[in-house]
């Protein structure tokens, strides 16, 4: 790891360095050296002197810092002398820049400071602007001023020019020196505050600072005109604020946050490479304290922490580039003066240094001290080994950082929090002399144990840290109560030969261009004896590790106060954009979860995205995610959707796409993880739980409320959330004794083995017995398409406005054989491309289907009529996962019911019937709560094949054929499982039905036009009903539920724009109750993308009790 500096002022002006391959503190070697601030970037430290002039000390390096001074020698032709440099009044001066507007003599040209010295004398550049050495002296040639001047002379050539340059170079490397007046008869500007960033805006090599400053009366002050050749800048620009500033702190991006006097906070908008100094200034409010506000700010790459007047530390959440003023503060804990962010958004408060720190983990683990030595005149000391400050002991207003003496009882300095704390110091420079106070003691709980202090910090990652990195903790903390103590060594040692008894007290401290590897091992940040502190800063260990320590440990009684963490994920994405013209778009993304005292945690989702150069943000608080699901969409196989409930009213959802299948993969955990914690769900779904299916065949799963199903103030749809659940089906039922069957796209019948672990998570530990691994099969298709030629015949030239000659069934979309792909990575093809001859409709003997145009009606015979043919071609592809499903061979099953029941009720078999792919319909024998896959099938016979079935209360059973025809079956009960006979069931008027559900007392169907049907008359004495009744359109799917409550699949969303329509909405149907068992109207809920839904298990009332049949 290469070396970099830490720069720290005490209260005296004394500027120190540590250096992190060293490890040891290095006092200046300019005794008469006093600053009041310091501010580092990379490779350069500024600082305030107490005359008030502004230091520069720029890190030695090998490529030296050199400035071309240059100007111009200009000469006119006259008859009389030739070339001279008397030239006319209108002409440009005889010395000028390259314009000629400003007068530069040779003698007008003045080194800018002592820190620079020239490398040698004026001379003529002997090469002419095009690049090509000149013969005659240097001199270019023209026909006037100004003109394109060239290296030959002309007969027209009545001016010319000559450049003269000479080269400065900055000696000063590795030392403080003023830089330059503005103005220098002048006083310099009283700044109070100094601040330098903006290193990381640019990517090309050179980079430069941006350097911001705060005067006594409170103004903004820019150093303009620092670049790398000019390292001193320019000048000084004021920049209007609407108050008076206390103090600023610039991050090495595009972060400016300030301090007011009255505590609040601005903030600097619009900073860029072509608008250093910004555009705005936007307020911020303070972190919620009693009195006062902050009182110090710092600003890193993506995160800002502050300290208020109580000395408490802050931190700002959601702060980028793209949102700089951030969505809340969090209270951290600690008492601390100052704040410092550095590289990598390191931590670095006076004279502690925030351990753990990486990129994903804004708030660390801990405060540590640094166990540094330091040097002066060529003494080396080690650190002390004294204590750290509590809080009880930071009554006073010292820095938490003053380090107490070890082997002598020395008392420290008071130290003035005034501004002019330095005025007030360097006048005397003998140390102070005070009383020697009597040592506090530690705090002690009950039983003489010691108390931890109680700044500690929750630390969001260490359940999953590595078992060395527990092991240590677990070791350090042996001083105190086991659950939460981790001691670390004393930051600054006793200072001998300084002409002080005390080490150096901390005023201010920059790590803007120190640069520590958390991952390296450093002798100053690593963890102390445990004997040789009495308190120490106590970081809190993870529950899991607490519980198991607490068996073998007694613990103190005494409360350790628990402090607020954030843990942060970031990446890249691309986003699908909600606006025309609508297209992906990389973004990125990150997920910010923060933890209370309380140990309550919340989460926000943000999305980052540039827009017209104008950098925007979207957030989503996880609180609010309804459902999130993977997606099928075009150009992208990794993408997945993010539901809001006001994402669902707007049909339209957030959709990110992730670079691979493992990324997707691993946000979906993260997301749904962050979802349950956020509202409280654990373990497998409840026995009362909605079950659904998408079109890609993901399992969702739903938790009902109370309120799902009551009478008033029913709990609307889109607040539902949906949580996926592994494995991939086609349709799913369930009941209220945990008996849930699904059958896969390959027609496999699964049954639900109960893990408890969302999609993407590993199973928990013990329960991987109820995981089975799970296969599915799915065919894809696509269409040949031809039209008859008079020449040729059929062929496929198509017409302009015909569809693709390979395309999908609307003929929309082009699909050959090469470019269609499986629905996802997960899937890969098992077999070759096909001809499909068991298309519906028939085909001949090669697979055609004939038709007079597209789109019509096709069919399998040809006619003299039919000018263009289709033939299908199809290819399987199979998914293989690990899934809490345990498959029921052997027979392939096309529709599944389960009886809808008490969830308190008791008997020896549940009824499940089925339907096997070819239309013959099973019940399912030996089926009970704790063997919910049964033992055998029982065939039932019938005239011909069914296609849906459906069981409700009083074991009524009712099925349609494929005919269309609707059957019931009679004296089927517990001990005549079968029935004993079939009753027909006449049809809606010139309809066909094609689904239908059975509930309580009602039976609801849908027909091949998408409507549903209610049926009227239904009585214990005659279950068969008289007539059906129209309830609505629009409707793919239906389920009545042990309620008599009635959920669809919708295809379509009334009022919902075309260009956001999405077929597959779940709705439910409202006002649905015994005196109105066909409902008022619907609520529609999350989609579209839905093909399947089961509420057969909620039975689960207002009240909370579950009502039987």
């Amino acid at each position: 790891m290469s070396s970099s500096l830490l720069w720290a002022v005490d209260v005296y002006g004394k500027v120190y360095s540590l250096s992190t391959t060293r490890g040891r503190w290095e006092r200046d070697e300019d005794t008469l050296l006093e600053l009041k601030r310091i501010t580092a970037g990379q490779r350069c430290s500024w600082g305030i002197g107490c005359e008030h002039h502004v230091y520069l000390n720029i890190d030695p390096g090998e490529v030296p810092i050199r400035y071309r001074e240059e100007t111009y020698e200009n000469q006119r032709w006259n008859p009389v002398d030739g070339f001279t440099d008397v030239l006319l009044p209108t002409d440009r001066w005889a010395w000028s820049d390259l314009t000629g507007v400003t007068a530069q003599p040779l003698h007008s040209f003045h080194l800018p400071s002592d820190s620079w010295e020239w490398e040698g004398d004026w001379y003529v550049d002997q090469v002419c602007a095009g690049g090509d050495p000149t013969e005659t002296g240097g001199w270019e040639y023209a026909v006037d001023f100004p003109a394109n001047f060239s290296r030959e002379k002309k007969w027209n050539s009545c001016v010319c020019r000559r450049r003269w340059i000479r080269d400065r170079r900055y000696k000063a490397r590795g030392s403080w020196t003023k830089i330059p007046l503005d103005h220098p008869n002048r006083l310099p500007l009283p700044l109070s505050d100094i601040s330098c960033g903006g290193w990381e805006m640019s990517d090309q090599p050179g980079r430069y600072h941006f350097l911001w400053g705060v005067s006594q009366q409170g103004q903004v002050w820019f150093r303009s005109g620092i670049l790398p050749q000019v390292p001193e800048g320019q000048c000084w620009e004021e920049v209007e604020a609407p108050r008076e500033v206390a103090q600023i702190s610039a991050g090495p991006g595009d972060l400016l946050w300030a301090v007011l006097w009255d505590g609040q906070l601005l903030v600097r908008t619009g900073i860029c490479l072509d608008s250093p100094t910004g555009s705005s200034w936007v307020v911020v409010d303070s972190p919620p304290v009693k009195e006062g506000g902050a009182i110090h700010v710092g600003v890193g790459v993506s995160v800002v922490w502050a300290v208020t007047k109580d000395y408490k530390v802050w931190f700002r959440r959601g702060v980028n580039s793209h949102n700089p003023c951030g969505s809340g503060w969090i209270s951290i804990g600690g008492e601390m003066m100052m704040v410092d962010v550095g590289l990598n958004d390191q931590v670095w408060v006076v004279g502690e240094d925030r351990q753990g720190r990486v990129p994903h983990r804004p708030v660390g683990s801990c405060f540590c001290q640094m166990g540094a030595g330091y040097e002066f005149g060529g003494q080396v000391t080690k650190a002390s080994q004294g204590s750290v400050l509590t809080c009880e002991d930071s009554g006073d207003t010292e820095p938490l950082l003053t380090a107490t003496p070890g082997p002598r009882d020395t008392p420290k300095p008071f130290i003035p929090t005034s501004e002019s704390f330095i005025s007030s110091l360097v006048a005397d420079r003998e140390p102070l002399r005070t009383p020697t106070p009597t040592p506090k003691k530690p705090p002690q709980g009950k039983d003489g144990e010691v108390t931890p202090a109680p700044m500690c910090n929750v630390d969001l990652e260490a359940a999953q840290s590595p078992q060395g990195e527990a092991s240590s903790l677990g070791r350090a903390g042996d001083v105190g109560p086991s659950t939460s103590v981790a001691t670390y060594p004393l930051g600054l040692e006793p200072s001998l030969g300084l002409g002080e008894e005390d080490g150096p007290v901390w005023a201010w401290i920059s790590g803007g261009g120190c640069d520590v590897d958390h991952t390296a091992q450093m002798s100053w940040l690593s963890p102390a004896d445990p004997c040789s502190t009495a308190l120490s800063i106590a970081p809190v260990e993870p529950e899991a590790s607490t519980a198991r320590k607490a068996e073998n440990t007694t613990t103190s009684k005494e409360p350790v106060e628990r402090s607020t963490s954030v843990w942060v994920r970031k990446g890249s994405m691309r986003w699908w954009r909600d606006w025309k013209p609508y297209r992906w778009v990389d973004v990125g993304v990150a997920l910010e979860q923060s933890t209370n005292g309380n140990g309550k945690r919340d989460a926000i989702f943000f999305i980052y995205f540039t827009q017209y150069d104008e950098k925007k943000y979207l957030h989503v608080f996880i609180s609010d995610v309804t459902v999130l699901v993977p997606v099928l969409r075009e150009n992208s196989h990794h993408a997945f959707a993010v539901y809001t409930s006001d994402s669902t009213k707007q049909r339209w959802p957030l959709v990110l796409a992730a670079q691979t299948e493992k990324d997707m993969a691993d946000w979906l955990s993260l997301l749904a993880g962050c979802c349950c914690e956020a509202r409280g769900i654990r373990g497998t779904p409840s026995r009362q739980a909605l079950w659904s299916v998408t079109s890609k065949g993901d399992v969702m799963v739903h938790e009902p409320s109370p309120f799902l199903e009551a009478p008033a103030h029913t709990l609307p749809c889109d607040m539902m959330f949906w949580l996926q659940v592994p494995g991939h089906l086609r349709c799913v039922e369930s009941n209220s004794l945990s008996v849930v069957w699904g059958i896969g796209c390959d027609g496999t019948a699964w049954v639900y083995s109960g893990s408890g672990s969302a999609a993407g998570e590993e199973p928990p530990q013990g329960d991987t017995g109820s995981l089975h691994t799970q296969t599915d099969v799915r065919t894809v298709y696509i269409y040949e398409n031809q039209r008859w030629n008079p020449m040729t015949g059929y062929t496929d030239k198509l017409l302009p406005t015909d569809r693709f000659p390979w395309s999908d069934d609307n003929g929309f979309t082009e699909c050959t054989k090469s470019t269609t792909h499986p629905p996802s990575p997960q899937w890969s093809w098992v077999t070759e491309w096909a001809v499909d001859f068991a298309f519906s409709g028939g085909t001949d003997k090669e697979g055609w289907q004939y038709a007079a145009d597209f789109p019509v009606t096709f069919h399998g015979n040809k006619s003299l009529k039919d000018f263009v043919r289709r033939r299908r071609w199809f290819r399987k592809c199979k998914i293989t996962l690990t899934a809490p499903w345990q498959e029921v061979p052997p027979i392939p099953l096309s529709d599944i019911t389960v009886l809808p029941c008490l969830a308190q009720s008791s008997m020896e078999q549940v009824p499940v019937w089925g339907l096997s792919d070819k239309g013959d319909v099973l019940c399912r024998l030996g089926v009970t709560p704790q063997n919910p896959a049964g033992s055998s099938w029982l065939h039932v016979g019938t005239d011909q094949p069914f296609k849906s079935i459906s069981i409700g209360g009083g074991h009524q059973v009712w099925a349609i054929a494929r005919d269309r025809a609707v059957f019931y079956r009679g004296s089927v009960s517990a001990s005549n499982p079968a029935g004993e006979c079939w009753y027909h069931i006449p049809s809606p008027p010139r309809q066909s039905l094609r689904q239908l559900s059975v509930g309580r007392t009602s039976v609801y169907a849908v027909d091949e036009n998408s409507n549903l049907w209610y049926r009227q008359g239904l009585t214990p004495s005659y279950p068969q009903g008289s007539a059906w009744e129209l309830i609505s359109n629009n409707v793919t799917k239906v389920s009545v539920g042990p309620l008599d409550q009635v959920w669809v699949i919708a295809d379509w969303v009334p009022g919902c724009p075309s260009e956001l329509s999405v077929h597959g909405a779940v709705c439910h149907r409202l006002g649905v109750g015994p005196m109105q068992p066909k409902g008022q109207s619907w609520d529609y809920g999350i989609g579209g993308g839905w093909e399947h839904i089961s509420v057969r298990g909620n039975s689960t009332e207002e009240n909370g009790n579950a009502v039987g049949l």
